[in-house]
């Protein structure tokens, strides 16, 4: 008998406490041995849910599988609203126009490429082709912003690096909701109208002003007076409402959880939310990739899928593979050489933008439960397996392009360059260089670098003050006797 089916046989609320309890601990044990080849968490996840999944050791039981169906939205929301922090109007003043131009261009190649691999070439559904192609646009924010942090890279080509995978999920999410409404048609066998296109750009126009509005909402609901756990609270309950609402019209909550962080940051110019939620949705998205490592089906990569008729699913996996890398390549190149951007940022963009996860499986997950049967085993099968190899590789080639590019460097010359002779043309010395670069990275720290126990210590002494004034202020005056 298996872990899974002794669980089964226990009450349904003891088995699905002991495997939340299973999967967060050996998810966490999991990671300690990813950090040692320095691999990202989601992959350490993905890993640990198809060790414990049926076609391992078996742990988790199908119900508790089948009764957290609501993980891929609620993570998609957290994802997507974190997302939304890169999208100040400030930042995209400044080249925002060329930026779009990239984004488009990378993305769409990369579709239209696995498109035409799967339909033309190895004679896939339309159904499944179109989903599988949309899905080729999306890129994983957090590996690439967890890869920038470990270098500490910086400039001009992180800068465009991160404002292209932020919109990387917006052109992913439009080309998703396209794909999915012909998916659908093409499986009913309904005749295709023109409407079945302009009816889901419409409803995601929709709910891109409904984030808006939902983030105008939250600017007042958690000013600065709040408590830490309050805003918290505040911000989950306005996150949760959206997500159940789209969740409620069958609609992806990701671009409008995006556009609600998007007009929240830029509202207030505040990203302490941000990294609030950061401390508490750990938590789920281990939950909800471990889930999807639980789904895997192993076998089905071995054998002919009955969706896709006699082509296996490790085909189809690794042609997605290397095509979606060749369409993001190329189409970053193409976009920067017709925006005329730096040479660096040509050549080595479409490296950093290898990596696909969290966005691609959430979706995949959505697109799993609409298409239903085996053509939804087969793309969320596709998609898992393809996000364990990209997590592999992506961030070891986004770490190359940053040192490329002249991002980051472990060379002190390199990090801060110095005029290697005088005004006059006489050699400068040794020690005049190494002073002038120590003033130069002593001007790049902040004024003063706060730990989180002393910022936490902080916040909770003002709140108790603001407490204290107010019971003063509101208190009648005393007077003697």
């Amino acid at each position: 008998m298996t872990a899974a089916n002794l669980l089964e046989s226990v009450s349904p609320a003891a088995a699905a406490i002991i495997s939340v309890a299973v999967m967060l601990f050996l998810g966490f044990l999991m990671t300690r041995l990813t950090k040692l080849a320095r691999l990202p968490d989601v992959t350490a996840y993905i890993l640990t849910g198809i060790l414990i999944g049926p076609y391992c050791l078996d742990i988790v039981p199908p119900s508790v599988t089948e009764g957290m169906d609501f993980l891929p939205d609620i993570a998609l929301a957290f994802i997507a609203f974190s997302t939304g922090q890169f999208f100040r109007f400030r930042a995209l003043k400044k080249n925002g126009a060329g930026v779009i131009v990239i984004t488009v261009a990378e993305a769409c190649l990369a579709t239209l490429l696995v498109f035409a691999v799967s339909y033309f070439i190895l004679r896939l559904p339309l159904s499944f082709s179109v989903v599988l192609a949309a899905l080729a646009a999306a890129t994983a924010p957090a590996s690439t912003m967890m890869t920038i942090r470990q270098t500490g890279a910086h400039g001009t080509f992180v800068d465009t690096l991160l404002q292209v995978v932020a919109l990387d999920d917006v052109v992913g999410l439009l080309a998703y909701s396209i794909a999915i409404s012909i998916a659908v048609v093409s499986a009913s066998g309904t005749a295709f109208r023109l409407i079945t296109v302009v009816k889901p750009l419409l409803i995601n126009l929709g709910v891109l002003a409904l984030g808006a509005l939902f983030g105008l909402i939250l600017k007042p609901l958690i000013h600065k007076k709040r408590s830490t756990d309050n805003r918290l609270i505040i911000a989950l309950a306005m996150l949760f409402t959206f997500c159940g609402v789209c969740t409620l019209l069958d609609i992806s909550p990701l671009l409008g959880c995006m556009s609600m962080g998007m007009v929240y940051v830029n509202a207030a110019d505040d990203d302490t939310l941000f990294k609030q939620l950061n401390y508490f949705s750990p938590p789920i998205l281990l939950l909800f990739f471990v889930r999807s490592g639980v789904c895997f089906d192993l076998g089905a990569l071995i054998h002919p899928s009955g969706a896709l008729g006699s082509v296996r699913l490790i085909t189809v996996g690794v042609l997605y593979f290397f095509v979606r890398i060749a369409g993001k390549y190329a189409g970053a190149w193409l976009g920067c050489m017709s925006v005329r951007s730096d040479k660096n940022v040509r050549n080595y963009l479409g490296l950093a933008l290898i990596p696909q996860a969290g966005v691609a499986i959430g979706l995949a997950a959505l697109g799993a439960r609409t298409l239903g049967g085996d053509t939804g085993d087969a793309l969320n099968t596709i998609i898992l397996a393809s996000s364990v190899l990209y997590e592999l590789s992506g961030p070891a080639c986004a770490k190359l392009s940053l040192y490329l590019s002249g991002s980051y460097s472990n060379k002190l010359e390199e990090i801060v360059p110095v005029e290697q002779v005088e005004e006059d043309g006489t050699p400068r010395t040794t020690v005049d260089m190494l002073i002038e670069r120590i003033k130069a990275i002593q001007s790049r720290l902040p004024e003063h670098a706060v730990n989180e126990d002393e910022s936490e210590f902080t916040k909770a002494a003002q709140e108790q003050y603001d407490d204290l004034y107010e019971y003063y202020r509101r208190r009648p005056p005393f007077h003697r006797r």
